[in-house]
């Protein structure tokens, strides 16, 4: 494996009650960059996701982080290591205030969450406002802001994203994509599971499609956005021929 690949899939399969939803799925992730997954629903995206993570375990084939092989590590252990998931619909704990839900993030820790704190308040001011408010009470935008800071106080070297888009407002959602980039910015490397393809692909540096279980297109986030099956089966942007 290359130096700069902080993670890579090798061939991986993943079966849910004997139906094949992941079939020989090969990807890297460089470190520093943010990496785009999208593809319809049922692609395999989410579950590519919970692999990694510990959530389900891969029928066969290789997860390496940071030149190591995870495969089948426990979900403790792969937080231990330096990955985090958003899972998809944010599950925040909805009768913890804001500041308990961050400080869950940091369950593994034994040091100083102040600094952290404060920088998840810094990137998402509206937390800070409401950091003793309930988290079931927060709109689904300042939640997925809250899912974020959460994941983000385990002090990843990469963080997952599973549809952090979905439900949300327009303008909500572009503030969501701007955190994004400057999370990555910060040196936190991402990948990111999205249906919205046009806002990720303008902030990935790579790109993968997800079909049916397969990787069946990979180029930059902008080769992706000009590509003409990119833009027929994800952007409604195809050319009339």
């Amino acid at each position: 494996m290359e130096n700069n690949n902080l993670l890579e899939l090798d061939n991986l399969y993943v079966s849910y009650g004997g139906i094949q939803a992941v079939k020989g799925i090969s990807l890297t992730v460089p470190k520093g960059e943010i990496v785009t997954l999208i593809g319809a629903n049922g692609a395999g995206k989410s579950t590519i996701l919970r692999a990694i993570s510990g959530l389900v375990k891969a029928e066969s084939g290789k997860i390496f982080y940071k030149g190591e092989d995870i495969t089948g590590k426990n979900t403790t252990s792969i937080v231990e290591k330096g990955i985090t998931l958003v899972p998809e619909g944010r599950h925040v704990f909805p009768d913890l205030t804001v500041l308990e839900n961050l400080k869950i993030g940091a369950y593994l820790r034994k040091d100083n969450l102040q600094e952290d704190i404060n920088w998840i308040y810094k990137l998402f001011p509206r937390l800070q406002e409401r950091s003793w408010q309930m988290a079931g009470t927060l709109s689904g935008g300042e939640q997925q802001m809250l899912a974020v800071g959460r994941a983000l106080m385990s002090k990843p070297e990469l963080i997952m994203m599973d549809e952090p888009s979905l439900g949300l407002a327009p303008i909500i959602v572009n503030d969501i994509m701007e955190i994004i980039k400057t999370i990555n910015k910060e040196g936190v490397t991402i990948l990111l599971v999205e249906q919205n393809a046009n806002l990720a692909l303008k902030i990935a540096h790579t790109g993968y499609v997800c079909e049916t279980g397969n990787i069946t297109l990979k180029g930059t986030g902008m080769e992706l956005l000009s590509d003409e099956s990119v833009k027929a089966a994800y952007l409604g942007k195809a050319r009339r021929k």
